[in-house]
């Protein structure tokens, strides 16, 4: 029985420039981060696509591959404002379960709505609505299957404006035409193992019995997946948040010690204004640097729970200071603030303990007001002068940000892995 809904809008981002701009309708379109020859695509219309454009695609290779592309700095506000029409066009046809990133989500069908023929007629509702209420240019392609598993599947299927079904007698031998690659939760390094494991196709992989997807996975998530393979709606426990980043591709104004010291200030402030929103309290924090495009260096460190500005940019000069010397070429700035603690769980400050900020609790809170009534950057500290011109919002692939609050993130390979911070968590306190 068909029982979800997975809406994944095309092209988003260069759906939304054309539509706001009809003299791109028809021509291959690109967007970056920024105009720098260094930066890499994060979406392309289906003309730049012909080209072989997609994301990852770095700006300077895309000018190469078609010389007339029209190359568009990302303006996430429209985005935002077009996520939000696409929100309202889908509600009113069926209510949105689950909001899966700014370009994807997933609606659960009603019980007497699960016939392929009501399901489908749903489906084609939602494409007129969202064309009525947004605009021509912002198309999708919908996948209805058993589960949301399936139906992420299927709504890959057919692209652009694409609809497709995965009915339950169709399975496992629907999925068998698939690479590995093609199933959500199968990365590269999975990929390899499965391969290792001799499971080197999808056929091979349904086939395989729960426990060799268990020992392959190493645990649970080899069984969810067995279990996904065959229809099954599999709900996840519900994640914790524990880190919270910012992340920045310099501006070639800013490629110097002075320009990355001011960005990771302006970045800072705004990652703890936006603890504060969340109601949550860090513990570690985490600096990235990187260089030309493929040196990284990073440190980190652990201190008593915070959300204090003033306090949290004591850590960031100690960690700041631990650069190496004479570090040249600065491409990107990253800060990571980690081993986060709801507010319901934060004692406050004992008698005899390093203050850790509270007592400047009332100061944080005005500053906050002050900058989401009258725009981010009205007041700041001294450190992060120099770097507002460039405070771009960014979009992560899971998270829409508020756009009162914050910039957002941007280059994901700046943020610690888990096992880096389980280093990082064994090394000394600051205090």
């Amino acid at each position: 029985m068909l029982a979800t809904l997975v809406i994944d809008y095309n092209g988003f981002f260069a759906s939304c420039e054309q539509q706001e701009r009809p003299e791109l309708r028809g021509r291959p379109v690109a967007v970056a981060p920024l105009l720098a020859e260094t930066t890499c695509v994060i979406a392309s219309s289906y003309d730049a696509r012909k080209h072989g454009i997609k994301v990852g695609t770095r700006v300077s290779e895309a000018r190469l591959l078609c010389p007339g592309i029209t190359l568009i700095e990302a303006r996430p506000e429209i985005y935002i404002r077009y996520h939000e029409k696409l929100i309202e066009a889908v509600n009113a046809c069926l209510p949105v379960t689950e909001v899966l990133s700014i370009d994807e989500v997933r609606c659960d069908l009603p019980s007497d709505w699960r016939d392929r023929p009501r399901a489908e007629a749903v489906a084609r509702h939602i494409k007129q609505s969202i064309r009525a209420l947004a605009g021509e240019c912002l198309t999708c392609s919908i996948g209805i299957a058993p589960s949301a598993w399936l139906a992420k599947i299927a709504s890959d299927l057919q692209k652009p404006d694409g609809l497709v079904v995965i009915e339950q007698a169709e399975l496992p031998g629907r999925l068998y035409p698939l690479a590995l690659r093609d199933l959500p939760g199968v990365g590269a390094n999975m990929e390899i193992r499965l391969q290792a494991a001799g499971l080197e196709t999808v056929e091979k992989l349904c086939a395989a019995p729960v426990h060799a997807l268990r020992a392959v996975w190493g645990g649970i998530e080899g069984e969810r997946m067995w279990r996904r393979l065959r229809g099954e709606q599999v709900e996840l426990p519900a994640q914790q948040t524990s880190s919270l980043s910012h992340s920045h591709v310099l501006p070639p104004e800013l490629r110097n010690e002075p320009g990355a010291l001011a960005t990771l200030h302006r970045l800072l402030q705004k990652a703890a204004a936006r603890l504060r929103h969340a109601g949550f309290f860090a513990g570690g924090m985490h600096l990235a640097l990187k260089s030309g495009r493929d040196s990284r260096w990073s440190t980190a460190a652990t201190f008593v729970e915070t959300q204090d500005t003033l306090e949290l940019i004591r850590v960031f000069k100690l960690l700041w200071d631990r650069r190496p010397a004479r570090r040249s070429g600065l491409s990107g700035v990253g800060i990571t603030l980690f081993d986060l603690a709801p507010v319901r769980s934060h004692t406050g400050v004992l008698p005899g303990i390093v203050d850790n900020g509270d007592r400047r609790a009332a100061l944080n809170a005005t500053l906050d007001h002050i900058n989401k009534k009258l725009g981010k950057h009205s007041v700041v500290y001294g450190g992060a002068l120099g770097a507002l011109r460039y405070a771009p919002l960014r979009i992560a692939f899971n998270r829409i940000p508020d756009v009162s609050l914050e910039e957002g993130e941007a280059d994901g390979e700046l943020h610690p892995t888990d096992a880096e911070l389980a280093k990082f968590r064994l090394q000394a306190r600051v205090w």
